[in-house]
């Protein structure tokens, strides 16, 4: 009873934690200058263009771990919209997806005058995804099961939508975004699999401080799955300080959910709920950037010691000299 139970309990973290491999999972990733990469209404709202790779790989001594890489690019298209494109790719064991995301985004200015920042931007990604699931050795126990065909690698493509918006006046910040908007099934699983691969994003932060000695930058994000009513909160803080070459800049990240999974720890059931912890350091050099992100899995029930590691490359083209009399290092 007690291996049942924790099998469940780590199946439960692993699915939270990828949130069930619907489109990309929501990482710590958008705190490394690419909040584009979860909002669609982000595209093309900063003075430079930006491409952004990101690479993750979780437990390392682990095999058919899971690991994610994408190739972002957006920017200004016209004085009022921008748009933007998405590559990823997604493994986790078994089963793995690809696909490419289009955006795009119009921006409304409602500022006083050229310096004052006062934008509301919309944002619409159209993504086309191919699932695939690698059914080739599920059977090498000798198990029967009449669903799994065992020698195949079963594949099925599907469209969805994401929209949003996003707020920036002056120092303070907030985006909300409903991604895979359209019910859709992925027809690989059983008949039972629901087509509502719905989730909600929202997030606010706020940045204060002298530009010329350090900024600093508190931040939430929340999110939340509508069929499972999944739902998880990050607490974010980030510090910048500028430097002859560029910019340094570091963070910390806590995220924890809202849903448990039970384990029985001597006799006793226990209820443990996804939490983990994210230091981040990068540094801008001239059109340059760099960002190292760790997360550290807690709790008494983990599926090893190992931790979560992704690089953020990214190189900023075409930028314009910063216009708003503002802290807001995503615009300026």
């Amino acid at each position: 009873m007690y291996f049942k139970y924790k099998v469940f309990t780590v199946l439960f973290f692993i699915s939270f934690f990828s949130f069930s491999q619907e489109g990309i999972p929501v990482y710590s990733d958008y705190l490394t200058d690419n909040y584009y990469l979860i909002h669609p209404s982000m595209a093309g709202a900063a003075n430079c263009a930006k491409v952004r790779f990101t690479g993750r790989k979780q437990w390392f001594d682990q095999a058919d771990a899971p690991e994610l890489q994408t190739l972002s690019f957006n920017g200004r298209v016209s004085e009022k919209a921008g748009a933007g494109v998405i590559l990823f790719n997604d493994k986790n064991g078994y089963h793995s997806q690809k696909g490419i995301k289009l955006t795009y985004a119009y921006h409304l200015m409602f500022s006083r005058d050229d310096i004052d920042l006062n934008q509301l931007s919309f944002g619409i990604s159209a993504g086309f995804i191919q699932s695939l699931l690698d059914e080739t050795e599920f059977l090498q126990s000798g198990n029967f099961d009449p669903i799994i065909n065992g020698t195949i690698v079963q594949k099925d493509a599907y469209f969805n939508v994401d929209f949003g918006a996003s707020y920036n006046f002056l120092d303070f910040y907030a985006h909300a975004t409903v991604k895979n908007a359209v019910e859709t099934r992925r027809n690989i699983y059983t008949e039972f699999e629901s087509d509502n691969l719905r989730k909600y994003l929202l997030s606010v932060g706020y940045i204060f401080g002298d530009r010329d000695k350090m900024l600093w930058e508190p931040s939430l994000l929340f999110q939340t799955v509508e069929k499972t009513r999944e739902k998880a909160i990050d607490v974010n803080m980030k510090a910048y300080k500028n430097m002859d070459f560029g910019r340094l800049w570091a963070g910390l990240s806590y995220r924890r959910s809202f849903d448990g999974a039970e384990f029985l720890n001597g006799g006793v059931v226990t209820s443990q709920k996804l939490q983990y912890i994210t230091p981040i350091v990068g540094v801008n050099f001239n059109k340059f950037m760099f960002a190292y992100t760790y997360s550290q899995l807690s709790g008494a029930v983990k599926f090893d010691n190992g931790a979560y590691h992704q690089i953020t490359l990214g190189i900023d083209l075409f930028c314009k000299p910063a216009k708003y009399e503002c802290n807001c290092p995503a615009i300026n």
